[in-house]
């Protein structure tokens, strides 16, 4: 203190560190998630509020702040990646195992190269594996393959994967084909690290599933999700989600655990944060930086300094001068959604102290609610009573028989099998809970100024429960207020005035639906599904990108299904949404419902589902719309030549949909009837099999589309194919360019398109 005579570093004014800490949050915002010029000009607002505060409230001068915001933008511009990897044959990867996985002969992780990490994944040979065994780091060269950067997500909705790396400041991926592999010594102290965490993997994957499981997650941060899916699906819908992040909860028990082994051994204070602090930095480097866990630790090493040191820092500006550190290391902090949460859940804790538990549990989840609209658009308003009920269990059942069982396993082996029926009666047990889904909303999503909104007017209401501030608008009016928003959003979603029609970008495959003003009523057109060459069981795509747009949408059931044939890039996913999403009814061409492949993805899952035979020339009347049946004219079995093919009109546009029926199915619909087309999706995803020339000009539609994967193995669309639309002047987009393409109609707007991967772009 001495030596630092430095008025402002050392500010006993509360909240000086919170607003220098919500200042840089601003900025790296404005840098690094503002896209449009709006988001632009609220950053903007905010960012010169923030400063107004410290120079007018804390009396910062203006040289100081001008210095924290450039060393701040100094450091983002360092932060960007300076080099990319360029693959050469001179090109060399270093990999560590424990930063990698191997399933099915096939490795996906993370390499380092010179300048940063990549994305890496291949197919690994016998020996390649073994190589991979010894925990050792490995060198990759004569590397073939592909290079290129981390796609964003390309539909509403859907995880966003560039985001998710960016904040760990990886940019780009690697799909080699060959290369070869050379064993490492460990030379130093990081590959120790690494060798050790790598034998933690090996040793939580002996033991039985869910003890590797929760060791897994406890100690590493990590899941195999694929494994593990329900119960992380039953934790998160019963909304206690949170008790398998590494955070706050594990730092405090190690702690504890810790000063009680000091104080037996009569350590001072001093010697015992020496050792917290060791096993904390091990904790950090185990769990790969886990936000919520890097937060605690930093807030504990920065209130035994302060304590030591006898500065006097508020709580909450503790937080804020942690949130600051957190930035300098990783200014893309925040575009990871767990920072997000972490952090504003410590703020809420903050902000709660004062009221008792239950109380601050209520008013943490109305906090944290707004994110979670925001990032899973469903809500559960019994979270608090699910918590209530869960965390006893997780905190005296889960973690001691977790923790019990890594010191042991490794001695003997004879309590797991106790250990293990234990948890599974408990998994089962909060299993059934989640499947009542008792309390849980689908809300829907809401977008950032809503978020933003809510977050202001909850922030407002905690503060004058606590401080009862007489302010004009008292605690009941802002509730009151706070709740009519909630309202208004939930009626915007779930109540449109605008119908739509929207390519699912579902990859190499087809899925459209099809929504009507209010009274919203929905369809969906094929489901898609991922074409499984390997005949090994996959988790089905429409996890990760129909589900969560459906639920983006407010949308748990569903009017009707139309099914267009039985190929699995159309009809694969069928099964697991009947699962999971309520299905009324169910439309297939006649003579599919016999075929033994989809009957068995029916089985067991069209309980309360009507089936529904159709053929050319019937209608299927629902209320604003009516499906026009165009083909098959006879039963058939499913085959491409089988499509079902629909038309319908909305809006005074025509919409005709094929399937991949092929260009004589084609020609017997003009042979029979004289099609009046707007918009035409393409058959057979743009192959030269459809889309008949004469066909075309017949319907001329005013544009196209395809629904194809990007760089799939079939080459679709064909050149012959967008060579007929050059010539007959038909304009068309693809999904695998456009993302998500949805056509919106109705309301007090002009029907327009909007095209994912290009909404922000002019």
């Amino acid at each position: 203190m001495r030596a630092l005579k430095i008025n402002w570093l050392f500010k006993n004014e509360v909240g000086f560190y919170l607003i220098t800490a919500l200042l840089l949050i601003t900025i790296s915002f404005l840098a690094f998630s503002c896209t449009t010029m709006v988001q632009k000009i609220v950053a903007l607002f905010f960012l010169g509020y923030f400063l107004l505060l410290l120079v007018q409230k804390y009396r910062v001068s203006l040289k100081i702040v001008s210095l924290i915001v450039g060393a701040f933008l100094l450091l983002i511009f360092l932060s960007k990646p300076k080099t990319n990897f360029v693959l050469t044959q001179q090109s060399q990867l270093r990999i560590s195992p424990d930063q990698v996985r191997i399933k099915d002969d096939y490795l996906t992780g993370v390499g380092n190269f010179a300048q940063g990490k990549i994305l890496i994944s291949g197919k690994v040979t016998d020996a390649q594996k073994e190589l991979l065994k010894h925990g050792n780091p490995v060198l990759v060269t004569e590397i073939n393959g592909e290079c290129n950067s981390i796609e964003p997500a390309t539909n509403i909705g859907e995880f966003n994967f560039q985001n998710y790396y960016q904040a760990k400041q990886i940019y780009q991926k690697l799909k080699y084909s060959s290369c070869q592999m050379k064993l490492l010594p460990i030379t130093d102290f990081g590959d120790q690290l690494h060798q050790l965490r790598f034998e933690l993997q090996n040793y939580f994957a002996k033991m039985p599933q869910l003890l590797g499981f929760f060791a897994s997650e406890l100690i590493l941060g990590e899941n195999n999700a694929q494994e593990n899916q329900e119960i992380l699906n039953n934790y998160r819908d019963l909304g206690v989600i949170h008790l398998l992040s590494i955070s706050g909860l594990h730092v405090g028990i190690y702690v504890l655990l810790i000063s009680v082994f000091c104080f037996n051994l009569k350590l001072t204070d001093e010697e015992t944060f020496v050792c917290c602090t060791l096993v904390l930095l091990l904790g950090i480097f185990l769990s790969n930086g886990q936000a919520g866990f890097v937060r605690a630790s930093l807030t504990y090493f920065l209130g035994k300094i302060c304590k030591f040191k006898k500065y006097h820092v508020a709580s909450i500006d503790l937080l804020g001068l942690t949130c600051i550190l957190h930035l300098l290391v990783v200014p893309r902090l925040f575009l990871a959604t767990g920072a997000l949460l972490s952090y504003i859940l410590a703020l809420g804790l903050q902000l709660t102290d004062k009221f008792g538990s239950f109380k601050q549990a209520i008013l943490l989840n109305i906090l944290l609610t707004p994110l979670l609209l925001l990032f899973f658009y469903q809500v559960n308003f019994l979270t608090v009573i699910f918590n209530m009920l869960v965390v006893p269990y997780f905190n005296w059942i889960v973690l001691p028989i977790a923790f019990f069982n890594i010191v042991t396993f490794g001695l003997t082996k004879d309590f797991a099998p106790v250990l293990e029926k234990v948890l599974e009666l408990g998994e089962k047990i909060i299993g059934q809970l989640s499947a009542t889904k008792l309390g849980l909303l689908t809300f829907g999503q809401i977008n950032w100024w809503q978020c933003l909104l809510l977050l202001i007017v909850t922030i407002i209401l905690i503060v004058s429960l606590r401080e009862k501030v007489n302010w004009r608008f008292n605690s009941k009016k802002i509730m009151v207020g706070l709740l009519s928003l909630y309202v208004i959003f939930f009626s915007m979603i779930h109540f449109p005035l605008r119908g739509q029609v929207t390519f699912i970008d579902v990859g190499q495959g087809d899925s459209i639906l099809v929504t009507t003003p209010f009274p919203r009523k929905v369809y969906l057109i094929d489901t898609g599904g991922k074409l499984n060459f390997s005949g090994k069981k996959q988790t089905p795509q429409i996890d990760r990108i129909t589900i969560p747009f459906l639920k983006s949408q407010g949308i748990n059931t569903i009017d009707g299904v139309f099914v267009s044939h039985q190929d699995a890039d159309h009809v694969g996913d069928l099964g697991p949404l009947l699962e999971q999403v309520n299905v009324k009814k169910l439309f297939m061409a006649e003579g599919l419902i016999k075929n033994p492949s989809f009957q068995k993805r029916l089985d067991g899952r069209v309980k309360d589902t009507k089936l529904v035979e159709l053929l050319a020339g019937m209608r299927v009347k629902e209320p604003q719309i009516t499906f026009n049946v165009v083909y098959p004219y006879q039963a058939g079995e499913g085959k491409n030549e089988d499509s079902l093919s629909l038309l319908f009109r909305v809006a005074n546009k025509n919409w005709l949909f094929t399937g991949d029926l092929g260009q004589d199915g084609e020609k017997e619909i003009m042979q029979r009837m004289k099609l009046q087309v707007d918009y035409f999706k393409l058959g057979h995803h743009g192959s030269k099999t459809s889309s008949n020339p004469d066909f075309l000009r017949a319907i001329h539609p005013k544009q196209v589309f395809i629904s194809a994967g990007r760089k799939n193995r079939f080459g679709h669309p064909h050149q012959e194919t967008l060579t007929t639309l050059t010539q007959q002047q038909i304009p068309w987009v693809s999904t695998q360019d456009c993302g998500m393409i949805s056509w919106y109609y109705g309301g007090l707007q002009s029907p327009r398109f909007s095209y994912f991967l290009k909404r922000d772009k002019k």
